[in-house]
């Protein structure tokens, strides 16, 4: 039995307590306390559902010099995340079921999160063949996606929404036009011209969107089950619109955005420095206040991470040969908990939510709240502020671009089912 006493309770129904909350048998027995071997003083500290991440590469197979999934998942422990999802982008992908099968073994065998890998939606992530949906949802896939590539075939795309759909399988997109996209490394405009590098396009995002879209609308036409398409790492204040748009219209789609395009603009690419390209890549700030804008009124479903580690010597290359991608499982929720809640005053209740329920509704998981009963898959929070040290990332990608940056909202235990996790707590 685990007591943690004296602690502020807050999930996507709010923000209430102190309560003494007992955890035993993998559950919540009580928020009035009890009887346990393990007392925490919980005072000054605050306790949440443990956090679910749609959106992260973890390389295993095929690419463990920039992670595996035991550093991956004691990453996202450290993080608060109780469970992830693994992109297939591999080598080889991820579309098999037994590939499915040996990822979620392995991690089973570590303890750590919970892990619910994504399968590819095409044979080799090529985008010509789809795999079977039906097969890889029996071995215990979470979603379809091709990302770490573009659908560039409509028609293979519909195909993939329409056999999804008959397994209850979401479908999830890395929506960018990769005929307009080309060899841009940054946001392209006037930023972009002055530095002398080649621009991503905002409309390369926006004209994706649109097209996947319009695809769903047939899917969901021609479909007897409802289909699902989940657009990830939004970036940009007109795919939001459009988002926004088809979610009026009753088209089934939910999207995510990521912590460093909520944090971070293109104004940070003045320094050169190769750690903060990413794909898509950072934006404007009236994208990022958009973005926010977003969070607030539903557009946007979930915050996912996109956490994309690699090896030191590949972000030391120069920002155009270097590889896309940023690090950011340790320290997502204390970024936002600082720059968005602290800094800004958006609601706790909220954010808490797009961690959890949001994320979770996206894969038709229950969701989790803190009351006699529930799964005590939870984290515990600290608001005490301390920068960030990428030398002691769990990660093997241990830099960052917040390195220095002051957070609170540091996750100091981090449960999965009443087995302590992780621990930090002084």
């Amino acid at each position: 039995m685990l007591l943690i006493k004296n602690v502020k309770l807050v999930d996507a129904l709010g923000e209430r307590g102190p309560a003494d909350v007992l955890i035993g048998e993998g559950k919540i027995l009580s928020l009035d306390g009890g009887e346990a071997e393990t007392v925490i003083d919980g005072t000054g500290l605050f306790l949440a559902p443990g956090f679910l991440d749609l959106h992260a590469h973890l390389r295993e197979p095929g690419q463990e010099v920039k992670e595996e999934l035991a550093t991956g998942l004691l990453a996202a422990v450290r993080g608060g995340y109780t469970d992830l999802v693994s992109m297939p982008n591999t080598t080889p992908p991820v579309d098999t079921p037994e590939a499915v099968r040996a990822l979620r073994k392995k991690a089973q065998a570590l303890g750590l999160a919970r892990l619910h890998p994504a399968a590819a939606l095409t044979q080799g992530q090529e985008g010509k063949t789809l795999t079977e949906a039906g097969l890889l949802k029996g071995a215990g896939a979470s979603l379809l996606t091709d990302d770490g590539h573009t659908n560039e075939d409509a028609g293979i795309l519909a195909a993939g929404l329409l056999q999804a759909s008959a397994f209850g399988l979401p479908v999830a997109v890395h929506a960018e036009d990769a005929s307009l996209r080309r060899g841009g490394v940054m946001n392209d405009g006037p930023l972009a011209d002055l530095l002398g590098l080649p621009g991503n396009p905002k409309e390369a995002e926006a004209a994706r969107i649109a097209r996947d879209l319009e695809v769903l609308r047939y899917a969901v036409r021609r479909s007897q089950k409802k289909p699902h398409l989940h657009i990830q790492h939004l970036s940009t204040k007109r795919g939001l619109e459009l988002v926004q748009e088809a979610k009026r219209a009753g088209l089934p789609v939910t999207a995510e955005a990521t912590p460093h395009h909520l944090t971070l603009t293109e104004e940070a690419l003045k320094s050169f420095d190769p750690i903060l390209k990413v794909a898509p890549p950072l934006r404007t700030q009236e994208d990022l206040e958009a973005l926010i804008e977003g969070l607030l009124d539903g557009t946007l479903d979930a915050i996912a991470t996109d956490h994309a580690p690699h090896t030191q010597a590949e972000k030391e290359m120069d920002l155009l040969r270097a590889p896309f991608g940023i690090p950011s499982l340790e320290v997502a929720f204390p970024l936002l908990y600082t720059e968005l809640h602290l800094k800004r005053g958006f609601p706790l209740k909220r954010l808490v939510e797009l961690f959890t329920d949001g994320p979770r509704s996206i894969l038709g998981l229950k969701p989790i709240h803190l009351e006699e009963g529930a799964e005590a898959s939870l984290v515990l929070l600290d608001p005490k502020e301390r920068p960030v040290e990428p030398r002691n990332f769990a990660s093997k990608a241990r830099f960052s671009p917040w390195a220095g940056w002051v957070l609170g909202g540091w996750p100091v235990l981090t449960l999965v089912e009443g087995q302590v996790v992780h621990q930090a707590l002084e």
